[in-house]
């Protein structure tokens, strides 16, 4: 019997084929995702701290097409199943036992986001532009993202390399380890995986990752534990005005804090809570990283230098050595706790011309306010799926003032004296500054 010819270009994948590679594709981000949110609160260059959160959200973004996709070639499948792929899986995941944060950055940068931008770009090659359009839209951005990622960070490596110096020689044997390794098994490629020993793999000078309880910080910044003076002296005011501006502005950078926080309840729930909440975590550490970028660039524009500027802690070590529970109880109720003064702000900003300001706390209230229902959601859902008695997450929110007001107890003279005098210095500094406009 006669047929007429059916062979032609387009017809590489089919869409079980499809499903796989993309399954494959998600795995590989979703990991990598949880492994630097992870290590957010170990980097200290506030460039970096303030920047991987944007990449974290971009990944994320593009991890959720992909496994939309999945379900879409699979239907009426709905399980996302590693598989066969347990021995790439297993390698990336060990990303996460650097022995540095260095060494997880640079395996970052010169392994993982280069593999994968040369897997999309094969799959592109590959995927027919009719069959497989939806693919073929967040693969382009995905290559396009992956492209800016890499020059950024490689911008931002000398400001790592800086920081920790004596990181270097374990950074290099952990980066060639993994490239030799990711090598042997293929790479992040679009062939059928066959099966491979399941063993769990650990890299010479590895050490088995745990979050900071101690957050790192920028060196060129003032380190305190608090970061204005009216959080541990009530006689200090709050201020209006200039005081409310740079009050505000302060308080902006400072949310540096909630930044180290978001990426520690995503690394710590991201099993717990499946996959919605890692998206939701995700653009939550994003948008507490925008935050802290307002306010350091206000300060920037006014002319403060970062040796004038007070980076504190107290809020990230009020958590310290408790159930992660209560990180995600912290931002909760820091979210709730100042939401209703931000339209306050914002008419004020508005009577002072400080259009920057008001433009900042416009938006930083339009986050917060999907941030409070982030906390909200998964504080219930988390306690619910942990039989609770009270699954209420103000129960949390109410442990979570307590633990921030201890802290607060702790504050000595002398840290009081420090704080007051960086205030004092800053305020000074405004009051002339704004007598030459």
């Amino acid at each position: 019997m006669a047929y007429l010819p059916g062979q032609h270009r387009r017809a590489k994948l089919m869409r079980h084929d499809t499903a796989v590679i993309l399954k494959r594709f998600f795995f590989v981000e979703q990991s990598l995702i949880i492994t630097q949110a992870g290590w957010l609160a170990a980097i200290g260059p506030l460039e970096v701290k303030t920047k991987l959160p944007q990449l974290i959200w971009q990944d994320a973004k593009t991890a959720d097409d992909m496994r939309t996709r999945v379900f879409e070639l699979r239907y009426p499948n709905r399980m996302m199943e590693i598989g066969s792929e347990s021995a790439l899986m297993n390698l990336v995941s060990e990303a996460r036992n650097a022995p540095n944060a260095l060494a997880m950055y640079r395996s970052l940068l010169e392994v993982f986001k280069p593999a994968l931008r040369k897997a999309y770009q094969d799959y592109l090659a590959l995927a027919d532009g009719i069959g497989d359009g939806p693919s073929i839209r967040f693969i382009r951005l995905a290559i396009q993202e992956k492209d800016e990622q890499i020059r950024l960070m490689s911008d931002m490596l000398p400001l790592m390399q800086t920081y920790m110096p004596e990181a270097k020689a374990a950074a290099d044997a952990w980066v060639e380890e993994l490239q030799t390794l990711l090598d042997a098994i293929g790479g992040i490629g679009l062939d059928p995986v066959e099966n491979q020993p399941d063993a769990p793999i650990e890299i010479p000078g590895r050490v088995p990752f745990a979050l900071a309880q101690i957050p790192a910080r920028d060196h060129r910044f003032r380190e305190v534990c608090y970061y204005w003076p009216d959080v541990i002296d009530p006689t200090f005011p709050y201020g209006d005005g200039l005081r409310l501006q740079l009050r505000s502005a302060v308080s902006h950078l400072n949310e540096v804090w909630a930044v180290e926080t978001g990426g520690a309840l995503l690394n710590a729930f991201a099993d717990e809570l499946d996959w919605e909440f890692v998206l939701d975590a995700a653009r939550w550490t994003y948008d507490e990283a925008r935050h802290c970028i307002m306010g350091y660039e206000r300060l920037r524009q006014w002319g403060f230098e970062p040796s004038e500027l007070p980076l504190g802690t107290y809020i990230y070590q009020a958590a310290f050595g408790q159930d992660p529970i209560y990180r995600l109880g912290m931002l909760f109720y820091f979210e709730t706790k100042n939401i209703k003064r931000k339209p306050e702000r914002i008419k004020s900003f508005k009577e002072y011309a400080d259009n920057v300001s008001q433009h900042d706390m416009d938006f930083d209230w339009a986050d917060e306010t999907i941030h409070a229902s982030y906390g909200n959601r998964w504080l219930t859902e988390l306690l619910q799926r942990r039989k609770t008695e009270n699954p209420d997450p103000n129960a949390i929110r109410d442990r979570c003032e307590a633990l921030v007001k201890a802290m607060v107890d702790q504050a000595t003279d002398v840290e009081r004296q420090e704080i007051r005098a960086i205030a004092d210095a800053m305020i000074a500094k405004a009051e002339k500054l704004a007598a030459l406009k």
